[in-house]
């Protein structure tokens, strides 16, 4: 069974298997990496997993080389996997631990496969050694005296090799054992290999994916920009016709205002008419003049507000307006020119009679 002996987290990149000079990320964020040890097969291994796919399967061998080449980067060569696994931590201090780390792997690797190379040595020495006692037991017993002392010196040498024939049996065993496990590594190893190469491939389709996405968004943002610079000119549009209404708004007071003054100066003018009963009779003509003027100002104030309702209805129209206005001013001058030459009139009547 395989148990954790140390846990980190760290983003996980592999070596681009066409230029083997750029990095590839393996994981869109920081995922889990940690060191399994197997007491079975007495083999460490450093495993990673980002949701249900293994982004590192890869076996310590006494080989491989842990290198730190930044503050918080680190890589190693997987011969085996055919790649280079990179490593960025987010502070130094995890870094060193992770490296810590390997090199003692690194080492308890090397002493286990030292202890298995003594454990072949000493199997084959002993067989060697069996090989060469059992003639010479055998020369020592046809040697020396009678059947029954042939069995008393052979008993030993044969129970001697019957135990080494044991041993060899059992390390034979053994080493069967260990064989199948190594194959059953190694198809493991070839299985994690073709995930690996799924994953790459699925990683490289993905990245394609988010190009595309990428150049969607891009294009989207261009147009969303130039619809941005229509509604802008729009809305200038727009400001450039409330600052023309508030114009025209301004000159209709200023209309008003001018037309309230000749209101004021016709009711003077009927004042100045009521004062003078000694000339009634001569005075009508003059009211029929006012009346009539009265009704001409009625008739310009009903032009005056048709004239309103044409520019609020449609602002276009004001240069009309003005004409109007100032034909009406010119009509009410001369009116009021009349009037004042009628009074005179009036006055040298009164100095005559």
């Amino acid at each position: 069974m395989e148990q954790p002996i140390f846990t980190t987290r760290a983003h996980v990149f592999q070596i681009d298997p066409s230029t083997k000079k750029n990095w590839v990320p393996a994981s869109k964020q920081a995922v889990t990496v940690s060191y399994f040890y197997d007491s079975t097969r007495n083999s460490y291994r450093i495993i990673s997993v980002d949701g249900a796919k293994v982004i590192i399967n890869s076996t310590i061998t006494p080989n491989m080389t842990f290198t730190k080449t930044s503050q918080k980067f680190g890589q190693w060569a997987d011969s085996r996997a055919n790649t280079v696994f990179g490593l960025g931590f987010p502070s130094e201090q995890q870094l060193t631990k992770f490296a810590e780390k390997f090199q003692e792997v690194k080492e308890a690797a090397k002493l286990a496969r030292d202890r298995s190379q003594e454990k072949i040595e000493t199997s084959s020495n002993h067989s060697q050694e069996s090989g060469r006692e059992t003639p010479s037991s055998t020369r020592a017993s046809s040697v020396n005296g009678t059947d029954d002392e042939k069995a008393s010196h052979g008993g030993p040498a044969e129970a001697h090799l019957k135990s080494e024939n044991d041993k060899l049996k059992i390390a034979l065993a053994q080493s069967s054992s260990n064989v199948k496990k190594w194959e059953t590594e190694l198809q493991s190893l070839r299985e994690s290999n073709a995930r690996l190469s799924t994953a790459l491939q699925e990683s490289a389709a993905s990245i394609e994916h988010w190009k595309k996405q990428f150049s969607a968004c891009k294009e989207e943002n261009d147009q969303l920009r130039g619809k941005i610079e229509e509604l802008e000119e729009q809305c200038n549009e727009i400001n450039k016709e409330k600052e023309r209404n508030a114009q025209l708004s301004r000159r209709l007071q200023e209309l008003e205002t001018e037309l309230q003054d000749k209101e004021l100066e016709l009711e003077e003018l009927r004042k100045q008419g009521e004062i003078i009963p000694e000339l009634m009779s001569e005075c009508e003509s003059v009211s029929e003049q006012l009346q009539a003027a009265e009704k001409k100002n009625k008739d310009l104030e009903e032009k005056v507000r048709t004239l309103r309702t044409e520019v609020e209805e449609n602002k276009h129209r004001q240069t009309n307006l003005k004409t109007e206005l100032k034909n009406f001013l010119d009509v009410l001058d001369g009116k009021i020119d009349e009037l004042h030459d009628f009074r005179q009139g009036l006055s040298k009547l009164g100095v005559d009679n």
